[in-house]
C-alpha cells in the first residue's frame, strides 16, 4: 500500500505540475484565478463521467451480513459470530479481502495510542508541553482516566475464527485496525463468496475514552449495582470499501477520519437481558416475541398519531430500572441496502414514536422514534421525535424521500453520532434538589440542533455514500449546510447553523488548511470540515447562484448519487453541469486554497464628461475652482482688511481683470463647431444625449487583499437618502485579480455620498473596516476586568450554544461526529 501510494502521489504531482507549467506566467505576476480545475480533478472515465454522473460502467461492491450477537451485561462484553457474503461487482480479480477492526483503536499498542501527542494543536483542551510554554506541563484528569481504563481492560477484538463457507480456516493477518483475509481461491468479477468470523470484545466506557460508542453507567439507580446504557457501533468486523478510484480504502482508523463502507443487506439477531429495550438499524421482524401486546398496539396507534405515542412509558421504564433479570430475549432486525448497522440497549429506556407520511399516501410510512432514560425527561419528550420529523421534511425537499422504514434518536453517552436509521445524541436534563428535572435554553437548542444534524447524516453520507475517511467535508460540510437550513425553518431566532461571518477568524488564521486536506491531517477539524464548507455552500446558494439554480443542482447531485459513492469531483462537476454556471474559480479558492476574502474599497473618483462645449465645460471648471478651499493667507488678509492692488488702482485694469480664465470667447466656440462636424452621426447623437442627461460618473477602485476572488456586493447611498444595491460578478477579477476599477453611472439627481462593500456580511469578508467609503467607525467591545466574574454564567450559556455549532475548534483525534 505504501508503494502504491508513493506511485499514485508522484503521478498526481507530475500531472498537476505539468498542467501548471503549461499555464505558468513568466513575464509578470499574473495569476489566473479562473483557470479550469481539469489539472486537479481526475480524468472522466467510464465509471465517473465529465458531467459528474455515474458513468455507464459504474460499479460498486455489495456486502451482506448475517450476525448473531449476545450482550453480556455483567461483563460488558459482546460475543458474536457473523456470516459475510461478498459480491465482487468490480472488473478486478481479488486475491484477498480487507476487513475493518475498529475496536482495535482502543488497544494500547494501536497507531492511535502511539501517535497521540501531548499539547499543541489537535489535542483536547489547553494542555501544553514545557517546550511550548514557560508554565509547567499539565496532565488532565481526563487523560489520566483514559490511560487507566486502557490499562485495566483488555480492549480490541478477540478474533477466534475465520472460515470459509465449508468451515475451512482462512489465513488472516491483523494490521492495527485492519485485517487481511487471504482467499483460498481468487474471486473473479461477477462472483461472490461467503465466509464467517467469530469474535468477542470488551465494550469501552464511552466517557472514559471519548469514543463513538460504548456504555454509560448509572450507579445511583435503584437496581443493585446500577444500570447501563449500551450504544453499540463499529461493533462488528466490517469490510473495507473497494473502489474504482482507490481500490482498497484500507487507511488505518485512528479516531478522527470516519468510515468508507459498502452497501448490503443485514439480518441481525441481538440477544440481550429480557428487560432491555433495543433500538436498532433495520426493521424489527419478531415484535410478537419481544414486545408485549400493549406495546405492539401502541406502535400501531403511533403510525397515524398527530403527536408522539409512548410505546414504553416513563413509569414503565422506571419500574424496569429497579429489578433486572437473568433471562434473555433475542431481538431480530432486517435492514436492506444500508452501509452500516448500529444499535442501543438498556432497561432504562422509555420509547416514544410517531408516524411520518412523506410524498403522499403512496409513499411508505416512516416511523420516527426516540429512546431515552428518565435523565432525558421533558426535554426529550417534547423535542426529540419532533426534530426527527422536521429533518425528514426539510432534507427530503433538498434531496429525495427518506427511503427507510424508521428514523431513530437515542440518548446516551455519545454527544452526537449517526448510522443508518439510528442516531446517538447526548443532551440531558438536570436534576434539581426537589427531585424534579429541568433543562436550560442551551440544552434545548443543543438537542434540537444535534438531532437535526445526526438525522441529516442518514441522507449524507449514509445514503449519498461519500468517503468520510478521506473527505470529511463531503458529509459534515454538506450536512452542516443543510442542518442550518432546517434549523432556520424551525426557529430563525435561534442561532442556527453557519453564517459566512462565523468563519472569518478561521479564514485568516495560520491554522487553516485547505478543505480538501485528508481528515486525520487537518489542524482544526470543526471549522475545516464543518463550518467553512457549510459557509461556502450558503454563499453559493444565497449570493452566487441563487436558490433556484443551487437547489436544482444540489438535488440533482443527491439523486444521482443516492446509494452510490461520489467523490469531490462528482460534486463539483454536477453543481456546474446542472446549474449552467462555471464555478471552477469558487472550488479552487474555497476548497483547494487557504486564501481568504478581503475586498477593500480604496478610492472613489467622481468624473464629469468633457463635452467639448466651452459654454458647458468652462462653467463647470469655474465652479470646481470656486469649490476649492480658500487660501489661508487670502482668508486672513481679508479678515485684516487688506486692500488688493487692483482695488486701489482701478485705472490700470483691463479686460482680463473683469473676466476670468473661464470666460468663453468665439475662438473656443468656433473650435467646438469644427469638432462637431468631424463626428459621425451616431457619435454626435450619443454626445448630445449625454449632455442632455448630464449623469454622474464614479470610478471605484478595489483591491483584493485576501487573495480569494468573490463577487463585489455594493450598497450605494445617495444624497437624497435612497439606497441601491449592485452585484458585480466575481469574473470582474479575471484579468487583474489583485486590483480592479469599476465605472458606476448614476442619474444627475442621484449623487453618491457613501458606498459599502458586502453590507450584509454575506461573503465572509474578514475585514469590514476597509469595506466603507468614506471610512466609518466600526463598533467593537472593551470589557472591564472585574466584569469577568459577573459574566461567568453568561459565558457558560454561550459555550452551551456553541455546542449547536456541530464541532468546536478544540477537537482532537478522538472527537465524536
Amino acid at each position: 500500500m505504501f508503494t502504491k501510494l508513493i506511485k499514485i502521489t508522484l503521478l498526481t504531482l507530475a500531472t498537476v505540475a505539468s498542467a501548471q507549467a503549461t499555464i505558468n506566467q513568466t513575464k509578470g505576476d499574473f495569476v489566473d484565478k479562473f483557470r479550469q480545475l481539469d489539472e486537479s480533478l481526475p480524468t472522466p472515465n467510464v465509471y465517473r463521467n465529465a458531467a459528474g454522473e455515474p458513468g455507464h460502467q459504474y460499479w460498486q461492491q455489495q456486502v451482506d451480513y448475517k450476525i448473531k450477537a449476545t450482550l453480556n451485561e455483567e461483563k460488558r462484553r459482546i460475543e458474536a459470530s457473523q456470516e459475510i457474503t461478498y459480491h465482487n461487482n468490480s472488473p478486478d480479480t481479488l486475491k484477498y479481502l480487507w476487513v475493518q477492526l475498529d475496536q482495535n483503536k482502543f488497544r494500547d499498542d494501536s497507531l492511535s495510542a502511539k501517535t497521540t501527542t501531548f499539547g499543541g494543536i489537535g489535542n483536547r483542551g489547553p494542555a501544553t508541553s514545557a517546550a511550548t510554554s514557560s508554565k509547567p506541563a499539565q496532565l488532565s484528569l481526563d487523560a489520566l482516566r483514559r490511560q487507566q481504563f486502557v490499562d485495566d481492560n483488555e480492549l480490541g477484538y478477540d478474533i477466534t475464527s475465520v472460515t470459509d463457507s465449508n468451515g475451512q480456516k482462512l489465513h488472516y493477518v491483523i494490521v492495527g485496525t485492519n485485517m487481511r483475509v487471504d482467499l483460498l481461491e481468487k474471486l473473479t468479477p461477477g462472483k461472490k463468496l461467503t465466509f464467517g468470523i467469530d469474535y468477542n470484545f470488551n465494550i469501552v466506557e464511552e466517557d472514559a475514552v471519548s469514543a463513538r460508542s460504548g456504555y454509560e453507567h448509572f450507579p445511583d439507580d435503584a437496581r443493585e449495582g446500577g444500570n447501563d446504557i449500551f450504544l453499540l457501533a463499529q461493533w462488528y468486523p466490517r469490510l473495507h470499501a473497494y473502489t474504482d478510484y482507490e481500490a482498497w480504502t484500507n487507511k488505518e482508523f485512528i479516531g478522527r477520519g470516519e468510515f468508507t463502507l459498502e452497501f448490503g443487506n443485514y439480518d441481525v439477531e441481538l440477544t440481550v437481558p429480557a428487560d432491555h429495550i433495543v433500538s436498532s438499524t433495520g426493521k424489527l421482524t419478531n415484535a410478537s416475541k419481544v414486545l408485549t401486546s400493549t406495546q405492539r398496539k401502541r406502535l400501531k396507534e403511533a403510525e397515524k398519531a398527530d403527536r408522539i405515542v409512548f410505546i414504553v412509558t416513563e413509569e414503565e421504564a422506571l419500574e424496569n430500572e429497579k429489578a433486572g433479570t437473568d433471562k434473555t430475549k433475542t431481538w431480530k432486525f432486517s435492514a436492506k441496502n444500508v452501509r452500516d448497522f448500529a444499535w442501543a440497549s438498556s432497561r432504562k429506556f422509555m420509547w416514544d414514536a410517531r408516524g411520518h407520511q412523506q410524498g403522499g399516501d403512496e409513499q411508505p410510512l416512516v416511523m420516527a422514534m426516540s429512546f431515552y432514560p428518565k435523565e432525558g425527561g421533558d426535554l426529550w419528550k417534547k423535542y426529540s421525535t419532533e426534530s426527527i420529523i422536521h429533518t425528514l421534511d426539510v432534507y427530503s425537499r433538498f434531496s429525495f424521500d427518506y427511503p427507510y422504514p424508521v428514523a431513530q434518536s437515542v440518548n446516551g453517552p455519545v454527544g452526537g453520532m449517526e448510522y443508518p436509521m439510528i442516531t446517538f445524541n447526548g443532551p440531558r436534563t438536570e436534576l434539581q434538589k426537589d427531585g424534579s428535572r429541568t433543562y436550560s435554553q442551551a440544552e434545548k437548542r443543543f438537542l434540537i440542533g444535534v438531532v437535526i444534524h445526526e438525522i441529516g447524516h442518514i441522507y449524507f453520507p449514509m445514503i449519498v455514500n461519500s468517503d468520510e475517511r478521506q473527505w470529511t467535508w463531503m458529509d459534515e460540510g454538506l450536512n452542516s449546510f443543510l442542518d442550518g437550513v432546517a434549523g432556520r425553518e424551525w426557529d430563525p431566532s435561534i442561532p442556527w447553523g453557519v453564517e459566512p461571518r462565523d468563519i472569518t477568524s478561521y479564514m485568516k488564521s495560520s491554522t487553516q488548511v485547505p478543505i480538501m486536506t485528508q481528515s486525520d491531517s487537518v489542524l482544526r477539524l470543526g471549522p475545516n470540515g464543518y463550518t467553512k464548507p457549510a459557509a461556502a455552500l450558503n454563499i453559493l446558494r444565497e449570493t452566487i447562484l441563487g436558490r433556484e439554480l443551487f437547489d436544482f443542482a444540489f438535488k440533482e447531485y443527491a439523486t444521482r448519487w443516492k446509494y452510490k459513492r461520489p467523490t469531490p469531483s462528482d460534486f463539483f462537476r454536477t453543481m456546474e453541469e446542472a446549474s449552467g454556471v462555471d464555478l471552477d474559480w469558487f472550488w479552487r479558492g474555497w476548497f483547494y486554497s487557504t486564501d481568504h476574502v478581503d475586498i477593500s474599497l480604496d478610492k472613489i473618483s467622481k468624473l464629469r464628461l468633457d463635452t467639448k462645449n466651452p459654454d458647458i465645460d468652462f462653467n463647470r471648471l469655474r465652479q470646481e475652482e470656486l469649490d476649492k478651499p480658500l487660501s489661508k493667507t487670502v482668508e486672513r488678509n481679508k479678515a485684516e482688511g487688506k486692500k488688493l492692488w487692483i482695488e486701489r488702482f482701478s485705472d490700470i485694469s483691463d479686460f482680463y481683470d473683469e473676466n476670468d480664465r473661464f470666460t468663453v470667447t468665439n475662438k473656443e466656440r468656433n473650435a467646438y463647431q469644427k469638432f462637431l462636424k468631424k463626428l459621425k452621426p451616431w457619435e454626435r447623437k450619443a454626445l448630445e444625449r449625454a449632455i442632455e442627461e448630464d449623469k454622474n460618473y464614479y470610478v471605484l477602485d478595489f483591491s483584493n487583499k485576501g487573495g480569494l476572488v468573490m463577487p463585489i456586493i455594493l450598497e450605494l447611498t445617495f444624497a437624497d437618502g435612497s439606497v441601491e444595491n449592485q452585484y458585480i460578478p466575481a469574473e470582474i477579477w479575471r484579468r487583474t485579480p489583485k486590483q480592479v476599477s469599476k465605472l458606476i453611472i448614476t442619474d444627475k439627481d442621484k449623487e453618491i455620498v457613501s458606498v459599502t462593500v458586502d453590507p450584509r456580511w454575506e461573503t465572509a469578508d474578514v475585514d469590514v473596516h476597509n469595506n466603507h467609503y468614506p471610512r466609518k467607525i466600526i463598533p467593537s467591545r472593551i470589557e472591564a476586568f472585574k466584569k469577568k466574574k459577573s459574566t461567568q454564567k453568561v459565558s457558560r450559556d454561550i459555550m452551551q450554544d456553541i455546542k449547536t455549532k456541530l464541532k468546536t475548534d478544540e477537537q482532537d483525534s478522538n472527537d465524536n461526529d
